[in-house]
């Protein structure tokens, strides 16, 4: 993954975010690339304080700045904690804008969210269609909070010069993500189902909604690889959307992961809790002419590489969020 230009060589690169699930990846293409990479924990600097961004960047004096760190969850954890989803997502963008603002860093790299976009958006999602409606509900004070670094980046690109790149991935999955079910986003949670009710001899599992809304699907290094790209040779504030370009059903995509696990029961499907968005697929088609980016991974290689990596590492993969 590592960028094939001496762009990056030493180079300092502040990601926040830089311990978490797409954080590690892209820490360490970066590293491969030869950059130093600082990765602060939220411990160490917990950036929904004010002031802590201004004193990160002037103590490490970073040329380049990667915005990762999010507080996200599932559809669940939507519904039970949407005030601190949308405060602590929109501190932490704002500070971080203002903060490489004032440090004259040379490129900030923000990461938007698909769930910024229109609950009933056209499909393929398309940028131009981000700000025509409001988003699906329960993703809404985190998308909106998402959102709203993008306008501030306009303003403070317009304004003040100020350089950013802004991607909007789709779904991300792969090794290294959130196994626990308070957090857990419909790939993890539903591997965590099939390989318990395997292992106990369960004869079904039950999975949230109908199984009629879609999805898809980007494999975290995909992502990286994206977001390495960007920092190098982009330049805008237009956002630009990341995905593989290919749409699938909750339910094709549980009857997958049953297949990929070796879970042979039966599918329960509890129409009582929500669907989420409707549908999600989105046209990748600028990521292609602005950053030369295309998703490479094939999604059941994905699923396996995945359902592997949670297999040999259940403890750390089902830790309990902060």
């Amino acid at each position: 993954m590592a960028s094939m230009s001496q762009f990056w060589s030493g180079r300092r690169v502040l990601v926040t975010g830089g311990n978490g699930f797409l954080g590690r990846v892209v820490v360490s293409a970066l590293s491969d690339a030869g950059a130093d990479v600082l990765a602060p924990t939220h411990d160490e600097c917990d950036l929904t304080v004010p002031g802590r961004a201004e004193s990160l960047f002037a103590a490490e004096k970073p040329s380049h700045v990667i915005h990762l760190a999010a507080r996200v969850g599932g559809i669940g954890y939507n519904q039970v904690d949407p005030a601190r989803l949308y405060l602590d997502n929109l501190l932490m963008g704002t500070y971080v804008i203002e903060a490489a603002r004032a440090a004259g860093i040379e490129k900030t790299v923000l990461l938007g969210t698909v769930c910024s976009y229109p609950k009933f958006t056209p499909v393929p999602f398309r940028e131009e269609s981000l700000w025509d409606g409001y988003p699906e509900e329960t993703n809404a004070p985190y998308g909106i909070a998402k959102k709203a670094h993008l306008l501030h980046a306009q303003v403070n690109a317009e304004q003040y010069g100020q350089h950013f790149a802004y991607l909007i991935p789709t779904n991300l999955y792969g090794p290294g993500d959130k196994f626990h079910p308070s957090v857990s986003h419909v790939i993890p949670a539903l591997i965590k189902k099939c390989v318990e009710a395997k292992e106990s001899g369960a004869g079904h599992i039950d999975v949230w909604g109908t199984g009629s809304a879609s999805r898809e699907y980007l494999y975290v290094e995909d992502a990286a690889r994206a977001i390495v790209v960007a920092a190098e040779s982009h330049d805008g504030t237009e956002p630009i959307n990341l995905g593989a370009d290919r749409e699938i059903t909750i339910r094709e995509t549980a009857e997958a992961i049953a297949e990929v696990t070796g879970f042979t029961g039966t599918l329960r499907w509890d129409p009582s809790k929500p669907d989420g968005q409707p549908r999600r697929r989105i046209d990748p088609g600028r990521a292609a002419d602005m950053l030369g980016w295309t998703a490479r991974m094939d999604f059941r290689e994905g699923l396996r590489r995945t359902v592997d990596w949670y297999l040999a590492n259940r403890e750390l993969a089902e830790q309990a969020p902060r």
